[in-house]
């Protein structure tokens, strides 16, 4: 890998100097590699890596009186491994589906983001809490909601110039109930063809808040807004059957080696169901 002459891979310990690198080199950033070097096949890197596995402000998950901060180094061990409140129990769950332990070791939760994979396992879990990410340049430092985030099969709003630093999950529904559900081929290391995460705030019986978002069938991942919208106040006596059809028309399955359109669609609703009625019985 040459870049002007010279052999280029650039491993800054600072985020300043991170940023500064990224900028000089208009390289490419590696953060776990668990989906970079796989995307490069048998061909080499044709730009300069910028290295980002050493840089200290990246590092850990911290919790703030009205935010966590997942920073852009967390790996998914050390999520799955944190203490963290139940309405997080989505998203760990969600973490030990992805690959192996030893990809779950070197892979980052903001890697996965930046992949944007339809399929990526993360993604439902952190819209149902409402994530956001934190993008910083040499020059800024911006705040993007996950779903303004993704915009398509790997496509996101990362500029060139930024790395991402955080993802922040408000600190609103910390007691709430989630569950995550996935369908694939087999139980380990597959593919998604389905993927729901859920969230529900309960009071007294009722449903305060809710948030469903469902992945693997649509070219991002989508939140189900007119079912939580339908949830919300309902009582939690056969919650899975207050999810209809309808309530899906925001997904666009397609058809793929893995599954059909149709099926994709009939899986998502019933996994939904499921991670509803779910919810309900761990209250």
């Amino acid at each position: 890998m040459w870049f002007a002459g010279v052999y280029v891979y650039l491993r800054p310990t600072t985020l300043e100097e991170a940023l500064e690198a990224l900028y000089q080199s208009r390289g490419e950033l590696l953060a776990g590699g668990t989906d970079f070097y796989p995307s490069l096949g048998e061909r080499l890197p044709a730009k300069p890596i910028v290295d980002i596995t050493r840089v200290r402000e990246l590092k850990g998950i911290t919790r703030k009186p009205d935010l966590f901060r997942i920073c852009g180094g967390a790996t998914w061990t050390e999520l799955i491994k944190a203490p963290l409140p139940r309405c997080f129990d989505a998203l760990k769950a969600a973490a030990r589906e992805i690959g192996s332990v030893q990809i779950q070791n070197r892979g980052t939760v903001a890697g996965n983001l930046c992949n944007a994979s339809p399929a990526a396992d993360s993604v439902p879990a952190l819209l149902a809490l409402d994530a956001a990410v934190e993008l910083a340049s040499r020059s800024t430092v911006r705040r993007v909601a996950l779903q303004d985030f993704i915009l398509g099969n790997r496509k996101t709003a990362r500029q060139a110039d930024e790395i991402l630093t955080a993802i922040l999950v408000p600190r609103a529904v910390d007691d709430a109930l989630s569950t995550f559900l996935k369908l694939g081929a087999r139980r380990y290391l597959v593919i998604s063809i389905a993927i729901v995460a859920v969230v529900l705030d309960i009071e007294s019986g009722k449903i305060r808040d809710a948030r469903v978002a469902v992945g693997s069938c649509s070219v991002r991942a989508q939140r189900l807004t007119d079912l939580e919208q339908r949830l919300r106040g309902a009582s939690l006596s056969d919650i899975a059957e207050l999810a209809a059809e309808q309530h899906l028309k925001p997904l666009s399955p397609i058809d793929d080696v893995r599954a059909s359109a149709s099926y994709r669609f009939d899986s998502a609703l019933t996994l939904v169901r499921r991670a509803l009625a779910q919810c309900a019985a761990k209250c």
